[in-house]
């Protein structure tokens, strides 16, 4: 999947995600505006009705939609049968929009009522959630191979000194230039500081380039492998502390995630073999 194809793909899922959130608040803004106690009187109460035709099915579709998440990533990532066709990121990203519009469909199919058990469910599938959009920042954080695998220190080695192999290759590259792209020691951390010190890096080097006889394509075969170098060390830095944070992660979603299952398949069991309630179409 090429860039354009992944920021499409990306872009289509947030815009779904919006347009189910919207269309379910603009369907059913007078009942889920009107009072608990007059909710009975509204002329829609059926078809709105957490067993009713619509709330029911919103809570039936906004369950396998979560299933169908957990489950394809889940096995997808263990027994990798679908790596030949789609990288784990994808599948990642997948996963975290079915799990993100399922609940919004199971916050309707509340009828924004919480108590008691549903409760408990409701809230554990909102720290799943909010867990799971920062579990994806930690994960796309770590060095990955094409097919999505998390690369090694050693591998990230590898492919850093390819980088700079290649910019020896270069015999019009004088020794301070050299210097000045092998001594880069970009600092770590996170936000703006560490990304615009590589690019004032690249820039001094692309000017002293630009004094050299070396063609317009060699000048940009060398800031490409310039740039490689100084993102790879960058994220070697930060390998080691995000590889201990998505462990740590899974610490706080796995739990979270077995008891919002656990709410859940006793919800329904208690909602169809106690009280009788089925989903008609």
């Amino acid at each position: 999947m090429g860039k354009l194809a992944h920021t499409l793909y990306i872009w289509s899922m947030v815009l779904i995600t919006v347009a189910v959130t919207v269309y379910l608040s603009w369907v059913g803004y007078t009942y889920y505006a009107t009072p608990v106690v007059d909710r009975f009187s509204h002329p829609q109460y059926d078809w709105f009705k957490s067993s009713g035709t619509f709330g029911g099915g919103l809570g039936v579709i906004g369950t396998i939609l979560i299933f169908i998440g957990v489950v394809l990533y889940i096995t997808a990532k263990k027994y990798r049968y679908l790596e030949r066709w789609v990288r784990l990121k994808y599948l990642l990203e997948f996963h975290i929009f079915l799990c993100t519009v399922g609940p919004i469909m199971i916050l309707f199919h509340t009828t924004f009522k919480f108590g008691g058990i549903v409760s408990i469910a409701f809230w554990s599938m909102v720290l799943v959630v909010l867990s799971g959009v920062i579990g994806r920042y930690i994960y796309l954080q770590i060095p990955q191979a094409v097919n999505g695998r998390a690369l090694s220190l050693e591998e990230l080695n590898g492919m850093r000194n390819e980088a700079m192999a290649s910019i020896r290759k270069q015999e019009q590259i004088d020794g301070d230039i050299y210097n000045t792209i092998m001594t880069f020691d970009p600092p770590a951390g996170w936000g703006l500081k560490p990304i615009l010190e590589g690019r004032k890096r690249i820039k001094k080097v692309a000017n002293a380039l630009a004094n050299t006889s070396l063609s317009r394509p060699e000048q940009e075969e060398i800031l490409k492998n310039v740039r490689t170098e100084i993102t790879l060390k960058r994220k070697m830095k930060r390998l080691d502390l995000m590889q201990s944070l998505f462990k740590y992660w899974h610490v706080a979603h796995r739990p979270f995630a077995l008891i919002m299952l656990f709410v859940v398949v006793l919800h329904v069991g208690v909602a169809v073999f106690y009280f009788g309630y089925t989903w008609e179409f």
